[in-house]
């Protein structure tokens, strides 16, 4: 690597022992004296480089800048009793000056509290004191791709909805304005990390009359590392598409792991998550994760129109050409899957795929047992670097200027996060671990393993059209105590993380195989547990090829129409009666 320039020597704050603990930390010392002469030399070279860099006036890209508005951007926080299910984290009515289309005009939106939205704080669900130095929020300057989109269509973003802590919990319960309540029953939760969002959208559909839910909407953007799309899209009964990797823009959003972030429409129908899906995709010229098979703006599909199409079709024209439908058998099996979730899933998919002229099979993919492991083994070395720490991928990315988490990691880190949400500690303790004893090679192993997943699947999609499983293990559970309340603790690190072991094995392993896959409602069923006798809602999740959001909607929309036209997906008061 070479070098580009030398600095003054004499002007520079760089010392002797800096540079000696420089080596030690990087793995060795220097000993001979001209040696240490010229890499101080050097040493002050490079950080008078970056120095010069950090004066430098910061550049947003045009595409980035906000979107002219209607009115002033201003928030607020909402009150409790507007606010009855803690999901909002900031909210907001934003409208473009000039919107390009109308293809989502009156529609209101709620994005989750990882992506920037311009004048709004952004809070990743976890502690202002984490996130800057003055203890505040930090306000974005920008709006993301999907932002500016959205508003561009028309939309109208209703403000930020409260995500987990980090994104790093696949429950409702970590984020530090505390848990986020189910529509269905007060003081159980939701799935995460994408929680506000669902359980918004969620009281405005299947949840709609349940309870007083204040202000919702019904349609959501979140985000899915691991499943924290269709989680809480199964957990609280709605839609939640997690796209192919890289046909949405993911640029102005806060990362976790490059290589399986996604973002994606929550929706109260099939037919809008298609809306907001041909509102936000295509290529964006500033997204690395985006590669040559992400279609251009103008190509991107008119997914609504294709899947009203495909419904207007007659019965006879569908079943020229029949879709094929695989029950993934390992996806029945996975670890804690109770049988009321697993027995409905597969009853529901048998019998309204079949009602809607389908061909429903099983189907076997042994490698879906380790995806899980695939999943974990390809990311978790690195996740705290890019999730906690705010470390750049390697190749060029816009990141979000004014999130600047707080590094290193410390005791006072340690101690909010453990008590809210000890799965972001785990990884940090894990990361660190890995690392010292494995180096990158297992890593880089692991990512070969991914390709072998993704042929997997990929050989079993070459049979049918669509994969199915249950999206999560179980219906939703009682919060977690967070506090000492009335003498009895909170509970226990363990505690906290048992109750969503196995939650996110049908969906993880495709964030690292890219493949797209949407939670549908199904069903519902009362908690394992006998807790209450309120039944919550049962997801299942269905997967198809990459780059094929097409016929995965379809499929979803043909289940959809079936469910609903058979009175079985009913409000809450019809099924408790």
């Amino acid at each position: 690597m070479s070098v580009v320039s030398l600095a003054d020597a004499a002007a520079s704050k760089v010392t002797r022992e800096d540079l000696i603990s420089a080596a030690e930390a990087t793995g060795f010392s220097i000993k001979d004296e001209q040696d240490e002469q010229d890499y101080l030399v050097l040493l002050q070279s490079a950080d008078a480089i970056i120095e010069g860099i950090e004066a430098e006036e910061d550049y947003i890209p045009p595409q980035l800048q906000p979107v002219e508005t209607t009115q002033e951007r201003t928030f607020w926080r909402p009150n409790p009793e507007d606010n009855p299910l803690n999901a909002w984290s900031h909210r907001a009515e934003l409208q473009a000056k000039r919107p390009v289309t109308n293809l989502l005009q009156g529609r209101g939106i709620a994005l989750k509290d990882n992506v920037c939205v311009a004048g709004l704080p952004t809070t990743l669900g976890t502690f202002a004191e984490l996130l800057s130095k003055d203890g505040k929020y930090p306000i974005s300057a920008i709006d993301a791709t999907v932002v500016r989109r959205l508003l561009e269509a028309g939309a109208t973003v209703k403000g930020t909805a409260v995500c987990e802590n980090y994104s790093a919990c696949p429950l409702s319960y970590s984020a530090s304005t505390g848990p986020i309540h189910q529509p269905w029953c007060k003081g159980y939760c939701g799935g995460g990390s994408s929680s506000g969002c669902s359980i918004l959208v969620a009281a405005a559909g299947l949840a709609k009359g349940t309870g007083n839910h204040g202000e919702v909407v019904d349609l959501a953007i979140g985000g899915d590392q691991g499943g924290s799309i269709r989680l809480p899209a199964a957990f609280a009964g709605c839609y939640g598409l997690k796209p192919t990797h890289g046909l949405v823009p993911y640029t102005g959003i806060a990362a976790l792991a490059p290589m399986m972030d996604h973002v994606g429409p929550m929706a109260t129908s099939v037919l809008d998550v298609a809306k907001v899906l041909q509102v936000i995709a295509g290529y964006d010229g500033l997204d690395a994760r985006m590669t040559a098979e992400a279609p251009l703006r103008d190509q991107v599909k008119d997914y609504p129109k294709l899947i009203q199409d495909f419904l207007e079709l007659p019965e006879a024209g569908r079943q020229s050409k029949p879709l094929r439908i695989g029950l993934l058998q390992e996806g029945f099996t996975t670890y804690g899957m109770t049988e009321s979730v697993r027995d409905t899933v597969k009853a529901a998919a048998t019998k309204f795929f079949s009602a809607a002229g389908a061909e429903v099979v099983e189907v076997s993919v042994p490698m879906h047992k380790l995806g899980a492991h695939v999943w974990t083994a390809s990311t978790r070395a690195s996740l705290s670097d890019f999730g906690f720490l705010g470390h750049m991928a390697g190749y060029l990315t816009f990141a979000p200027p004014h999130l600047q988490p707080r590094r290193p990691l410390d005791q006072e880190w340690y101690e909010l996060l453990t008590a809210t949400n000890p799965s972001a500690v785990n990884v940090a303790i894990a990361g660190s671990h890995l690392k010292k004893k494995f180096g990158p090679h297992p890593e880089a192993k692991a990512h070969r393993q991914v390709f072998k997943l993704r042929a997997a699947y990929d050989h079993a999609l070459e049979s049918v059209d669509i994969l199915v499983t249950p999206t999560t293990s179980s219906v939703a559970m009682p919060h977690p105590k967070l506090k000492f309340i009335d003498g009895d603790p909170a509970s226990s690190v363990m505690d906290k993380l048992k109750m969503s072991i196995g939650s996110s094995t049908n969906t993880c392993p495709f964030n690292v195989t890219g493949h797209p896959a949407l939670s549908v409602p199904c069903g519902f069923a009362a908690p394992e547990d006998k807790s209450t006798d309120v039944k919550f809602p049962i997801g299942m999740q269905l997967i198809a090829r990459r780059w094929d959001e097409e016929t995965l909607l379809k499929a979803a929309a043909l289940f959809e129409r079936e469910i609903l036209g058979s009175g079985e997906l009913l409000g809450s008061a019809d099924r408790k009666q």
